[in-house]
């Protein structure tokens, strides 16, 4: 045990003794150290904050809600084109982002734009090789796949509700209990205040500019949509943000609620284009939205009907009926629709045409296809998954359009062909008499719940047949009138994007909670 102790105690001294002879050594050589590590520092910072995304080293981040976000309505995909068009030519370089649930039949329909999911972890991401392939392949090819997933994920997230729905079903024929009554959602479901999903969040707040696509959504006929736009304005115009919503189409909107959330986030806006003047100015100025962010330039889908148009006067009766929860018809006035159609068709030795704007579910087809058969000459159906400009092509060849589908009046008065719209409720009241203000003639309406509908109704066609060479050019200098507004708005829109010039990126992975797919 002593000699071991000797012995370290005598490396102990060496040790000592190298370490006092290299002092001198380490005292020179930690000068140019410390130096070297500072200067690395320095380095790694200057680096990171060139990599760090402003507005001024990168690209424009434009974010674009879109309403729809299966893009299985063909209203919607028209006035999304449209607006598409117009952010590339003034803004080539920039990264033009669409909210959807599908990013790659985003992709397939709009090659230059990128989808994002609202549940993206890292929303502007560059896109998947999938999502680049969807944008050679095209629609046609990619849609069917697309839409199976969709629907896959549906049923797979509403098989636990439906079980336990089935479950209280056989409890209550097991007890023999009476089923609980029906009570409108509306009287009894709370105004979904929720939380934004990470990926919608992330993507606004990380944005350049945020723009609310032009829609029939901010209205009571659909209280989840109206809030979630509404949250996703506010968080943007919270985060430094500028926003604009273009061609909308607000209300009615009624709900006590939903008027106090508008008056909440709706001054926060830059800019407001309405598509038409009959109620959205009101619901704005009860808003308290300053009227200088507000103007009325008709729909963005306007400009791409108008590029259809063709010289002479069509031959055909344009046919779309809409049935929906919103749009109720009963299966007696289907008849009679039906049954006036083809009539008309008849009396005027004119081909029938199927127009189908609602492609969700096949709402518009299946309430409107069986109606045409037995009719002598019936033009088949386009396909599903086509551009919107195929079905204004389409419109183009009709002289006149009977539709319960708002978009397909816009796509028919666009062209100066006269509209006989079908309504039934007050919702598409509003939305059809607004049309027919910006236009000033061409639209008469029907209202599927007239007693006189057997009458009412084939006059109202036969009517639009004979004035449809009258009323053909009054139409399209409105529709050009409405283009040249909604033009001027959008240099207003791209305006707002100065705001944002230098302002850094927003990072806001850290405080977002997740929350369920609303699938």
């Amino acid at each position: 045990m002593q000699g071991r102790a000797e012995a370290n105690e005598a490396d102990v001294v060496r040790i000592e003794a190298v370490r006092t002879a290299a002092e001198p050594a380490i005292a020179w050589l930690r000068s140019p150290l410390s130096a070297t590590s500072r200067l690395e520092r320095r380095m790694n910072e200057h680096t990171a904050a060139q990599q760090r995304p402003t507005q001024a080293t990168q690209p424009l981040r434009i974010l674009v809600e879109n309403s729809e976000y299966w893009l299985r309505n063909n209203g919607d995909l028209a006035m999304l084109a449209v607006t598409l068009d117009r952010m590339h030519d003034r803004w080539p370089d920039a990264r033009i982002a669409v909210l959807t649930d599908s990013p790659c039949l985003l992709r397939a329909y709009f090659p230059r734009a990128q989808g994002i999911s609202v549940f993206d972890e890292d929303p502007w991401a560059p896109p998947t090789w999938l999502e680049r392939l969807a944008g050679h392949l095209g629609p046609r090819f990619v849609g069917p796949v697309a839409l199976a997933g969709l629907r896959l994920r549906v049923r797979r997230k509403q098989l636990p509700d439906r079980l336990r729905a089935g479950r209280r079903k056989l409890l209550r024929l097991v007890q023999r209990r009476p089923a609980p009554a029906d009570v409108p959602a509306s009287e009894t479901a709370p105004l979904p205040t929720g939380p934004l999903h990470p990926g919608s969040a992330s993507a606004a707040a990380q944005s350049s500019l945020v723009v609310a696509l032009g829609g029939g959504y901010l209205t009571d006929a659909d209280r989840s949509q109206t809030v979630r736009v509404l949250n996703l304005v506010e968080h943007a115009c919270d985060a430094g943000v500028p926003v604009a919503l273009v061609g909308q189409g607000l209300g009615p909107l009624d709900d006590p609620r939903l008027q106090a959330r508008a008056a909440q986030v709706l001054p926060k806006v830059g800019l407001i284009a309405l598509r038409e003047g009959r109620l959205g100015p009101e619901i704005l100025d009860r808003a308290r939205v300053a009227a200088e962010r507000v103007l009325v330039t008709g729909d963005d889908a306007i400009e791409l009907a108008y590029h259809a148009r063709i010289d002479e006067i069509g031959s055909d009766i344009g046919f779309c009926l809409r049935v929906a929860g919103y749009a109720p018809v009963s299966a007696e006035v289907v008849d009679l629709v039906g049954r006036a159609v083809r009539s008309a068709a008849a009396d005027h030795a004119a081909a029938l045409v199927p127009l189908i704007i609602a492609e969700y579910r096949s709402q518009d087809r299946r309430s409107t296809l069986p109606l045409v058969r037995g009719s002598a000459d019936v033009i088949a159906p386009l396909p599903r998954y086509v551009p919107p400009i195929e079905i204004a092509r389409r419109v183009a060849r009709c002289r006149v359009v009977v539709t319960g589908a708002y978009h397909l009046a816009v796509f028919a008065l666009s062209q100066g062909i006269p509209v006989v719209a079908l309504t039934s409720s007050a919702y598409y009241d509003g939305k059809f008499l607004g049309l027919s203000a910006m236009f000033g003639q061409g639209l008469t309406l029907v209202r599927l719940d007239d007693p006189r509908l057997e009458h009412t109704l084939p006059m109202a066609i036969n009517q639009a047949w004979l004035t449809a060479p009258v009323v053909r050019e009054p139409l399209r200098a409105r529709a050009r009138m409405q283009i040249d507004a909604s033009r001027a708005a959008f240099d207003r829109v791209a305006a707002l994007t100065q705001v944002r010039a230098t302002a850094p990126i927003v990072s806001t992975d850290d405080c977002l909670p997740t929350v369920p797919d609303p699938a």
